[in-house]
């Protein structure tokens, strides 16, 4: 990816990996600290309330993402008239969405522990913790404005820093209101206040780096209209996302109890936060990818894509093979040897289409660059309706394995048939050629690893952080050589073969042909 601005990448990418450790480390260690002081159903109930809350996601209705490509297009051309109505329009309708998603709030309080299985002790704690959950969440859709702005302007540094910032302060006040016998609805109300301070901050950045303007006249049935053409299928592949990956607890907490959420979610968090290292890589190819189609340069969309994916590979490979192999000395040192049990194999079992997902993170975002991501609505959308109606049918007969299983059957048809195929057929590569390009060298450099982790794992098993942090750094260390090895050599990111004469008249025509049928 020569022609790419690698400097640009690195300082965002790097940023974003910093808070995302950090984020991680909080995780890690704050996690068991509030289960054992809450107990499983207290904890558990804690997941719940924020799976539910979290489909107010869907309100959102693709907003977000059409501010972040439209934010970088228009800030490439310096057209701040554009970009003045399309933020004051952004704004307006998400703070219609914010009072919608507060009068749900209201509403949903008073039924949320008749419809779930909550503990009778906890029944005036589950409809406060879903009012504060509820209320927080909605007053972020007009503040998160600015964190779009942030990301269409590729300035994820900015924005990771008030994240950084936010994770911190939230864990020390979590940790003090614990130990001065807070309870739940403390430890929410901490949680739930640290990103809106956070999009605070962001939006006194925005304000100092663009020179926008607000007021009702600025908001136009133009910008409405654009957002709306874009964040159709966006909204789409939101609902997706909630059924693919955010039903497991209400589909638990209806059918099993809210304790057996406290399980599957330690098996998943760790599956999550392998997701959400890839995350912080991919967010960045969204705007890379829309001034890439707003300037028609094909060649470089096909490196982002192929190079992207290769990219997410060579994190997502190393890490899925240390959680396998490694997997159950992680969750007893994490949170206690009684977990293993259940949340190992809950692990395995989402954990494996995960990664032939994450390994294709860029892909998405390609498609979101391009605004060409219709298809890939459609197809994710048709996943979490299989998603939900599998976990229903198998957890009635075998718990939350049953769950996990339901969510990994159409995950992995998804990722494995239609992905791949989709974004060469739209880019005009070959399947072979793209395979070859991306996962090859990640493969062959998570081999080592393997077996390193295989023979340390013979000789003892971790049951402490520091005989596991032995193991991982073994590990991560012959791991680190072959990837050093490979960004000196420039195989990191290289792409050969893309516009080879053999190829460019089935590229042409394939891309004819992909354009007329996303215009038709």
């Amino acid at each position: 990816m020569k022609q790419l601005d690698k400097v640009e990448i690195l300082k965002n990418v790097g940023s974003s990996w910093f808070a995302l450790g950090v984020n991680v480390l909080v995780g890690i260690f704050l996690s068991p600290y509030i289960l054992h002081r809450l107990g499983d159903e207290a904890f558990g109930l804690w997941v719940l309330i924020f799976s539910i809350t979290g489909y107010y996601g869907l309100f959102d209705l693709g907003i977000r993402s059409s501010i972040v490509r439209y934010v970088a297009k228009y800030s490439a051309t310096n057209d701040y008239e554009e970009l003045t109505r399309l933020i004051n329009t952004a704004m307006a309708s998400y703070g219609s969405v914010g009072m919608l998603a507060l009068l749900v709030t209201f509403t949903g309080a008073f039924y949320v522990a008749s419809i779930f299985k909550v503990p009778t002790n906890f029944l005036t704690t589950a409809r406060l913790l879903f009012l504060v959950v509820g209320t927080a969440v909605s007053l972020g859709f007009p503040l998160g404005v600015f964190g779009g702005i942030l990301e269409g302007l590729q300035r994820f540094y900015l924005l990771n820093f008030t994240s950084v910032s936010s994770t911190l302060l939230r864990a020390s006040l979590i940790v003090l209101a614990l130990r001065r016998g807070g309870g739940l609805l403390t430890v929410a109300l901490i949680t739930v206040s640290l990103p809106l301070l956070a999009a605070l901050v962001n939006a006194t950045v925005v304000l100092h780096l663009v020179p926008l303007r607000f007021g009702p006249r600025y908001v136009d049935r133009s910008s409405l209209r654009r957002i709306a053409n874009y964040s159709g299928a966006t909204f789409m592949i939101i609902m997706a996302g909630r059924l693919r990956f955010k039903t497991d607890a209400m589909v638990i907490g209806t059918f099993v109890s809210s304790a057996a959420i406290t399980y599957f979610a330690i098996g998943s968090r760790l599956v999550d936060y392998a997701g959400e290292v890839i995350s912080s890589l991919a967010q960045i190819f969204v705007p890379m990818s829309s001034q890439s189609d707003a300037t028609g340069d094909m060649d470089r969309l096909r490196k982002i894509f192929v190079a992207g994916n290769r990219a997410c590979a060579l994190i997502i490979f190393p890490i899925a093979a240390i959680l396998i192999i490694l997997g159950k000395s992680v969750i007893e040192v994490w949170v206690g040897h009684r977990y293993v049990a259940i949340s190992y194999p809950v692990l395995l079992v989402l954990l494996i289409p995960s990664t032939f997902m994450l390994a294709q993170a860029a892909s998405a975002r390609t498609l979101f660059g391009m605004a060409k991501h219709k298809t890939l609505a459609i197809v994710v959308f048709m996943e979490g309706v299989a998603n939900l109606i599998l976990s229903i049918v198998l957890v009635r007969r075998f718990g939350i394995m049953g769950d996990a299983v339901g969510t990994a059957i159409p995950l992995t048809c998804t990722t494995l048939w239609f992905l791949p195929r989709h974004l060469c057929r739209v880019l005009g590569l070959r399947v072979r050629t793209y395979v070859r390009q991306a996962f090859v060298l990640p493969l062959a450099l998570t081999m080592p690893l393997i077996a390193v982790l295989l023979l340390m794992r013979h000789w003892f098993v971790a049951h402490s952080y520091l005989q596991l942090a032995v193991q991982l750094l073994v590990g991560s260390g012959i791991y680190a050589l072959g990837l050093v090895w490979a960004i000196w050599t420039h195989k990191a990111w290289q792409v050969e073969g893309i516009r080879d004469e053999e190829t460019a008249r089935e590229t042409a025509m394939a891309l004819v042909e992909t354009y007329q049928q996303e215009e038709a």
